[in-house]
């Protein structure tokens, strides 16, 4: 099996851990899926059990992606985050510098963007299963200020990947001499 390195943490954070922590408040409603996430020594998941949660994280993390694409990329675009324009015929001589960028800022952001959709859906599942949805307890300040965090730092995240990238991948202007 391959061990945690540069090439897979951006994925692992970007899908896996997002994506567990939207299964984890389903597992509310799921013996199946409470299982798989079983802490004790005996009730520890199977092998089988293992791999089932790290595909559904997978398939759940990607889902959660395409969510925070039509939610929280459209709120930033809409309060003034616009993706800059870029100019990719230079690409071929910036490659590794652009991959930088996607790893440094782009893989921390759809971490942040993403765990704030799933921290989400994870406490209308606990909320959902409590019976109530507007009963205030201690839990409450906690969530928000978390989704709070969530979403400040998924903005910061977005924010430096457009200025760097726009640095290096800026459209050129074309100078003239008269």
């Amino acid at each position: 099996m391959q061990t945690v390195s540069n090439d897979n943490f951006g994925p692992l954070i970007a899908y896996l851990v997002p994506g567990a922590t939207a299964l984890l408040g389903f597992s509310l409603f799921s013996p199946s899926l409470a299982a798989w996430f079983a802490a004790t020594p005996e009730n520890a998941p199977t092998i089988s059990g293992f791999l089932y949660l790290t595909l559904a994280s997978l398939g759940v993390g990607m889902t959660i992606t395409a969510v925070r694409w039509a939610i929280v990329d459209q709120l930033h675009t809409i309060t003034g985050l616009r993706p800059p324009k870029l100019d990719f015929s230079g690409l071929a001589t910036s490659v590794d510098a652009f991959s930088l960028l996607i790893e440094i800022h782009y893989r921390h952001y759809q971490f942040y963007a993403n765990m704030f959709v799933a921290t989400g859906i994870a406490f209308l599942c606990y909320r959902i299963h409590l019976g109530t949805l507007w009963h205030v307890d201690l839990l409450d300040p906690g969530f928000v200020l978390l989704e709070a965090v969530f979403f400040l730092t998924s903005r910061d995240t977005l924010r430096k990947y457009y200025q760097r990238t726009q640095q290096l991948l800026s459209q050129r202007q074309v100078r003239t001499e008269i």
